[in-house]
């Protein structure tokens, strides 16, 4: 399971720009493909980022068992985010020592696509009989959203029934607990304007950074202690993301000083200036409300400065989802992980968003919950690791769990 956690992280599949797509896709197919899975490859053509240097290729393998019966489908993403600065080992070397597999997507999520492959093949080896089938996919672009990947499969109906009956997404949430859900996403993208003017006379043109200045101190001072004071009943994790939260993701502002070439700063009065907002929300909001304190904030300082001028351009928005603890699924993954780890499995929620939304939005599917091996803290971060001990735990679930539910135990 290392190794091929190991042989994973070595092909560096960053998004953006989505590379090594199509190897890692092919890989992993070739490999089931050796132990009697039908394997297709599935270019979401036409898809937002596939172009014919950077194809979105997913794999989709299958395995019938004896007679009918339901159909368990374990989806991982394939791809990862870039390594970034701060690295103390080969972030795409797929170092294994001291117990750990090192690199960028151990963790986030290799580790955990490795263990429900090898969950399968155990169970395979087994000779066990189990009516119904078994699925593994390797999908595009979660981290960029799943449009490509999960999105586009679901809208084929890859994500439905009679297709599919259960599926789980290995997601790095610890090995004991159940992920049933997360919180809502709302981006959105507000610009300010302003008036060019000379540098050296500012009070001939109207700066549109301290006009945006204006809207980040009345966010700071009005709408971060009102989300500070709103909690969830949603299991999130960590503790401090049970709150609503706002994050400022981008800020562009004034004209950039390479525009002169030489990186010299221009002498005008920024007549443009941009931001991005990040804001994560709970299940007892609603999306128009978390729109409408936005745009209250900015009515309020256009009231207040005759100068202010804004546009608001929504970028993405997902809802909160949330399976039911008591589905078969769930259930199979209580039992599995009591009898394996020899503890209560803890039920929790994720705070970002993963591809749990388009099974559950476009595939109509409710029993699909997160489960798999890893820190979640770990992910995206320098020294990225997956615990060994971690992934052969998860692995154990995940093929108790498959059985249980083939066999209708549940």
């Amino acid at each position: 399971m290392a190794a091929l956690t190991a042989e994973l992280v070595r092909m560096p599949t960053v998004n953006p720009p989505g590379e090594m797509y199509d190897a890692c896709a092919r890989y992993l197919g070739e490999r089931l493909a050796a132990r009697g899975f039908d394997v297709e490859y599935l270019r979401a053509e036409g898809a937002l980022g596939d172009r014919d240097r950077y194809p979105r290729t997913n794999v989709v393998a299958r395995i019938e068992g004896e007679g009918p019966g339901p159909c368990v489908h374990f989806n991982s993403h394939i791809d990862v985010v870039t390594a970034g600065e701060g690295w103390t080992v080969d972030p795409f070397g797929g170092d294994i020592r001291d117990g750990r597999v090192y690199g960028r997507g151990s963790c986030d999520m290799k580790g955990g696509l490795a263990a429900s492959v090898v969950a399968v093949e155990a169970l395979l080896d087994s000779g066990i009989r189990f009516p119904g089938a078994i699925e593994i996919s390797g999908t595009v672009d979660e981290e960029s959203g799943g449009y490509a990947g999960v999105g586009w499969l679901a809208a084929r109906g890859h994500f439905s029934q009679p297709r599919v009956d259960h599926v789980i997404i290995p997601e790095p949430l610890y090995k004991d607990a159940v992920c049933l859900g997360h919180r809502g996403v709302w981006w959105a993208e507000v610009e300010v304007g302003g008036r060019i003017a000379h540098g050296s006379m500012p009070f001939l043109g109207v700066s549109a950074i301290r006009g945006m200045g204006t809207f980040i101190e009345k966010l700071e001072r009005e709408l971060y202690p009102r989300l500070e004071q709103r909690r969830t009943a949603m299991p999130v994790i960590p503790d401090a993301a049970r709150q609503s939260t706002l994050n400022f993701n981008s800020l562009h502002g004034g004209l950039p000083e390479q525009a002169y070439g030489d990186g010299f700063p221009a002498a005008l009065v920024a007549d443009r200036c941009r931001i991005v907002l990040d804001r994560r929300y709970l299940m007892e909001e609603e999306e128009d409300d978390v729109r409408d304190e936005v745009i209250a904030i900015l009515e309020s300082l256009r009231r207040e400065r005759p100068d202010f001028e804004y546009e608001l351009k929504e970028l993405w928005s997902v809802p909160p989802t949330m399976t039911d603890p008591g589905v078969p699924l769930v259930r199979a993954l209580d039992r599995n992980i009591l009898d394996i780890l020899g503890q209560e499995a803890r039920h929790v929620a994720s705070p970002g968003t993963y591809d749990q939304k388009h099974v559950r939005r476009i595939g109509n599917l409710e029993n699909c919950v997160a489960y798999g091996p890893g820190i979640l803290e770990l992910a995206h971060q320098p020294d990225e690791y997956v615990g060994v001990d971690d992934m052969v735990a998860s692995a154990q679930v995940m093929a108790g769990v498959t059985l249980d539910l083939l066999q209708g135990e549940i």
